[in-house]
C-alpha cells in the first residue's frame, strides 16, 4: 500500500506499465513472508507438524513455477476454447438462420456469447482446479519432507502459533499500525489532484467566443448605414417599376 501511494506521488499509476513491476517486486517478500507464517502456524495448528527453515521461500518458488507453467497452457488453452468456441457458434447460427430468416441480430450475438463463453469459462476453471492440486501435492511433500512432529500440548501449541499470529507488544502495534493510517491518509490526500481523472489536454473543449459588447454609439451607426442602404434598393425598385409602366409593354398580334 505505500508503494502504491509513493507511485501515486510520483505519477505513476501502480496498475500499468513500470508502476505494476514495481508493485509485483515489492510484494515478493511479502508473499514469502506470508506463506512461510500462514504453513507454519497452521500445521501447528492442525496437524501438531513443527516446520523448519526457509518454508516460506520453498512455498513461494515452487507456486511461482506452477503459476507460469499452467498460466503458459491456461494461455494456450482458452485461446484455443474461445477460437473453436467462436467457430461451432457461428456455424449454429448459420444453421439457425436458414431455417428462420428473420432471427433478430440482438439474440443472434446474445446466443454466439454463451455458445463460446461458456466453454471457454469451464476450460479455464479446470486449468485453475489443475494447478492448486498441483500446488498441494507440492506443500504436502515440502511439509512432510521439513517438518516434525511435535510433542508439546495442546495449550503451548496454542500460545505458539497465537504469537507467531500477532505481537506480544499490543501497545507497539496498535500505535505502529495507527502511525502508517495517518500516513497514508496525508499521502492520499497529496496525491489526489494528480490521480483524479481529467479530460485529455488532446480533447479539450472548443470554447465559443464571445461577441465584445458594443457601445450604443456604434450600434446607432450601424443601424443607420443599414437603414441608408434599405432606402437605396427601395428607390431604385421604385424607379424600376415607373419605368416598366411607362414604356407599357404593348401585346403583339399575329398575322393570319
Amino acid at each position: 500500500m505505500i508503494v502504491a501511494v509513493l507511485l501515486l506521488a510520483m505519477q505513476i499509476h501502480p496498475w500499468e506499465g513500470p508502476g505494476l513491476t514495481a508493485l509485483l517486486i515489492v510484494s515478493i517478500p511479502i508473499d514469502i513472508w506470508a506463506l512461510g507464517l500462514t504453513a507454519r502456524t497452521y500445521f501447528l495448528e492442525r496437524h501438531g507438524l513443527e516446520l523448519e527453515g526457509p518454508i516460506g521461500l520453498a512455498l513461494w518458488w515452487q507456486g511461482a513455477v506452477i503459476v507460469v507453467a499452467f498460466g503458459v497452457a491456461s494461455y494456450f488453452a482458452v485461446g484455443a476454447a474461445v477460437s473453436v468456441g467462436k467457430s461451432l457458434a457461428a456455424s449454429i447460427i448459420a444453421g439457425i438462420k436458414k431455417l428462420f430468416p428473420q432471427f433478430p441480430i440482438a439474440e443472434q450475438i446474445t446466443l454466439e456469447l454463451l455458445l463460446w463463453s461458456i466453454p471457454t469459462v469451464i476450460v479455464a476453471v479446470l486449468v485453475g482446479a489443475v494447478a492448486l492440486q498441483v500446488y498441494g501435492w507440492r506443500i504436502k511433500a515440502t511439509v512432510t519432507s521439513t517438518g516434525r512432529r511435535t510433542t508439546a500440548p495442546l495449550s503451548e501449541r496454542v500460545r505458539r502459533w497465537d504469537y507467531a499470529r500477532v505481537p506480544r507488544d499490543q501497545g507497539l502495534l496498535f500505535i505502529s499500525f495507527a502511525g502508517v493510517v495517518v500516513l497514508l491518509t496525508i499521502a492520499f490526500w497529496i496525491v489526489l489532484p494528480v490521480t483524479t481523472p481529467h479530460p485529455s489536454e488532446e480533447y479539450k473543449p472548443k470554447v465559443a467566443k464571445v461577441a465584445k459588447p458594443m457601445k450604443p454609439e456604434e450600434m446607432l451607426r450601424q443601424t443607420e448605414t443599414s437603414l441608408v442602404q434599405a432606402e437605396a434598393v427601395l428607390h431604385t425598385l421604385e424607379q424600376e417599376k415607373a419605368k416598366e409602366k411607362k414604356e407599357g409593354k404593348k401585346p403583339e398580334h399575329k398575322g393570319k
